[in-house]
């Protein structure tokens, strides 16, 4: 029988403490008028003695039926492996010594990696934080390829496209910052291809603003740079002199940003340097733009060159395999042609020569190296100075068909050449006297750019007569002017202006310029770079009123379909029509045949200064005359309007009355001048602060005065 000690499970002080508990719980519930009446609760107080009584029971009996040896065990006692009696938990997890339940929920188990069933997927969830991607963010990641592409291709169409295409119009100041940054650390034809891609977007795809932020960057950036680019300042100051002489820059920034710059930074030396050391030297221009090698691109003037010496080194030992290893190395395979060219005009000039040059021709035509059509070409092109070389080699024609039967027969130049050759035999009077209309052009084009004689070409032009080729000339000049170097360009350019004002029609100029972009793809065979010069010089025929921008329709329509020549004149319509367009094309050859622009401005504000000191108003005029420039006009135009705003005087703009009435400043080049003065009110503004109301005032009378267009307007460019 058990002992009373053992009758409940509740001791003697447990009870007390549940009854006081069970009385507090009446209180509140008869306080709270949902809780349950006080009777229900001693009623739950009783059902939970009468189960810890029947509970106290069953223990004892289960225990009974234990210690006697009989029957099976209670329902939650188990025996371990050892005999020891274990009990349980009631709902089966086991205890000490058993396997638990079915499903354990323990949640302090942790998982082994080591275990050969761990499951990866079984671990908890983690949540990291990550960084959120901005638009400047994805900008800056974006443009990098765009730099690189272009470094690789050196195609500024494309990488204008390109950054178009990004968006974020707000977000180029970061492409300036990189596309500077990377060419600092690369080679000087990158250096030079950065500022050529500045120069080429500014405007168009990245406004002034922007180029200047970036700059701005750059110049708190310099410390940093500095760390990995040991000539950061010297290249950085470049920079920014050669973004000056491109207009790309005012030259206001380098003044405002000695304001902002510590004395003793960085930034402060790339100004100086840039100020006092580029900008301050003479022909400063010329010699920027040189600096890293002018030109991008591989001249075909470096290819000829080549190819003369590979030639001639042939000729001295006589190695095929070599030649053609050297050929095929010029990796200009459409240029080719020259290769045949030069060879067949060797072996004329040389006999003893002949026998190799054949044999070379005839490898190189074997070998694949040199195409069939690379060859007639070649060939052809051998023909029609065939003329000129029978004056030093009287036997060059005979030689030459000999030559040609020769390689027909070895079956390294297609037969159909016989017949051209034959059809070009027959020339009749007015086809002698086209030949030598362009002999004694070409002779007088030659002589023009040794003497820089411009009445004395036009007096030569008028003795020759032949009004009816004059596009015919015009094709020549410009050809002839292609092949050699921006000297000569710059010339051909200006006699082009001076030919329109005195012996040629604007329909002799559209059809030179007709006959060039038909032929553009022929004259690239010869000059790589044809349709770029091209398109400049079409651009600049525009600037210089040569031709009104309709003119370009005209010639486009007058184009045949699918014609290559179209493409240029595309390129010379966007480079005409681009901002500061006048700027940068007197300045795409050197600007100027015998004298820098700076020289110009020079005199241009020499001239305007000695006119508002008292100076006289036909004198002035006379003086804008002799400058023979009047595509650069506009620069007096801008100059007197400033010098009106320093000088709080109007007298200067009587001047440009004088002149707009005398026909000497056209409403165009008028134009151009207020623009330039209009994009440039804000840094004005820092030295004149009532700028804006001056020229507001000014563009009022210009108007009312008719010599400037109503349209015109006066607030400045984003």
């Amino acid at each position: 029988m058990a002992s009373p000690r053992n009758e409940g499970f509740l001791t003697q002080d447990q009870r007390e403490k549940l009854r006081i508990a069970v009385q507090n719980a009446e209180t509140l519930s008869l306080a709270s008028p949902r809780s349950p009446s006080g009777g229900s609760t001693s009623a739950l107080l009783q059902q939970y003695e009468q189960q810890q009584l029947q509970q106290r029971a069953a223990a004892t009996a289960a225990a009974a039926r234990g210690g006697g040896g009989g029957g099976g065990g209670a329902r939650h006692v188990r025996r371990s492996h050892s005999g020891k009696t274990i009990k349980v938990k009631k709902d089966g997890a086991g205890g000490k010594g058993t396997w638990g339940k079915l499903i354990d929920t323990d949640t302090d188990a942790c998982l082994d990696r080591n275990d050969p069933n761990y499951d990866s997927d079984e671990e908890p969830y983690e949540l990291v934080e990550a960084p959120v991607s901005t638009p400047v963010d994805d900008y800056k990641k974006s443009v990098v390829p765009i730099i690189e592409e272009y470094f690789s291709t050196g195609d500024v169409k494309l990488a204008a496209s390109e950054l178009k295409e990004l968006g974020y119009d707000d977000f180029h100041r970061y492409f300036v910052k990189k596309l500077v940054s990377m060419a600092m650390d690369r080679h000087d034809k990158e250096k030079e291809m950065a500022s050529v891609l500045l120069s080429s977007l500014y405007g168009d795809v990245i406004n002034s603003t922007q180029i200047r932020l970036g700059f701005v960057m750059l110049l708190e950036a310099v410390d940093d740079l500095a760390v990995d680019i040991l000539d950061a300042v010297d290249v950085l100051a470049l920079f920014i002199a050669r973004a000056v002489v491109d207009d790309i820059l005012p030259p206001a920034f380098l003044s405002r940003e000695k304001v902002s710059l510590s004395e003793s930074s960085k930034g402060m030396q790339v100004v100086q340097i840039a100020e006092k050391s580029h900008l301050s030297a003479p022909h400063h221009a010329e010699v920027l733009e040189q600096r890293w090698g002018g030109s991008t691109h591989t001249t075909a003037d470096a290819v000829k060159r080549r190819i003369a010496d590979l030639l001639k080194e042939y000729i001295k030992n006589g190695d095929t395999a070599e030649a053609c290893r050297c050929i095929r190395e010029l990796a200009v395979p459409f240029f080719h042609h020259e290769v045949v060219k030069r060879a067949l005009t060797l072996g004329m000039e040389s006999p003893t020569a002949e026998a190799l040059i054949v044999k070379l021709l005839k490898e190189a035509s074997e070998e694949c190296l040199i195409s069939s059509s690379q060859m007639m070409k070649g060939f052809s092109r051998f023909v029609d100075s065939l003329d000129d070389l029978s004056l030093d080699i009287p036997s060059a024609k005979s030689q030459f068909q000999m030559l040609v039967s020769k390689a027909v027969s070895k079956g390294w130049l297609d037969s159909s050449f016989i017949h051209l050759g034959a059809n070009g035999d027959a020339q009749d009077d007015e086809h002698e006297k086209l030949r030598r209309y362009k002999r004694e052009s070409v002779s007088m084009i030659h002589e023009y750019f040794l003497s820089d004689d411009v009445p004395e070409l036009i007096r030569s032009l008028k003795e020759l007569g032949s009004p009816e080729y004059n596009p015919i000339f015009i094709k020549k000049l410009i050809t002839v002017a292609m092949d050699r170097k921006n000297r000569e360009k710059e010339m051909a350019s200006v006699l082009l202006s001076s030919l329109s004002m005195e012996l040629f029609s604007t329909e002799d100029i559209v059809k030179g310029f007709i006959m060039l972009l038909e032929c553009a793809e022929d004259t690239a065979l010869d000059i790589l770079d044809a349709s770029d010069e091209l398109g400049l010089f079409l651009a600049r025929a525009v600037i210089d009123d040569v031709l009104a921008p309709l003119n370009l329709d005209e010639i486009s329509s007058n184009l045949p379909p699918n014609c290559s020549g179209a493409e240029t004149l595309n390129m010379a319509r966007s480079l005409a029509s681009a901002r500061h367009a006048g700027e940068r094309l007197l300045r795409c050859w050197g600007g100027g045949t015998g004298w820098a622009v700076e020289d110009t401005k020079d005199k241009i504000a020499k001239l305007l200064e000695e006119y508002e000191s008292g100076g006289d108003v036909g004198e002035a005029c006379n003086c804008i005359r002799e400058l023979h420039m009047p595509f650069f006009n506009h620069e007096v135009v801008k100059k007197a309007l400033v010098m009106a705003m320093e000088k709080k005087t109007e007298r200067i703009l009587d001047l440009l009355q004088e002149c707009f009435g005398e026909g000497i400043i056209t409403i165009n080049q008028m134009t151009k001048g207020f623009t330039r003065v209009r994009d440039g009110l804000d840094d004005l503004a820092l030295d004149i602060p009532d700028a804006r109301e001056k020229f507001m005032s000014y563009v009022e009378h210009a108007k009312k005065s008719g010599w400037l267009l109503p349209s015109f307007g006066v607030a400045t460019s984003a």
